[in-house]
């Protein structure tokens, strides 16, 4: 799975949050390609909902 995909399906706007905080957004590619989607989401699942809620899908918005 790519990453932008992964942070799609996690309700996350990927080129906002690429856009806003590039050296985290990195961090976590990086990561993401050197770990398994489960692991990944395991070990930055508090984080995710903190990133989901400040870049959130423009479908998210607009409910």
């Amino acid at each position: 799975m790519e990453f932008e995909t992964y942070l799609l399906s996690k309700k996350i706007d990927a080129m906002t949050f690429k856009v806003n905080d590039i050296e985290l957004f990195s961090t976590w590619l990086y990561e993401f390609s050197q770990l398994h989607e489960a692991s990944f989401t395991d070990q930055k699942r508090f984080q995710i909902n903190r990133i989901r809620r400040k870049y959130p899908l423009n479908s998210e918005i607009n409910q």
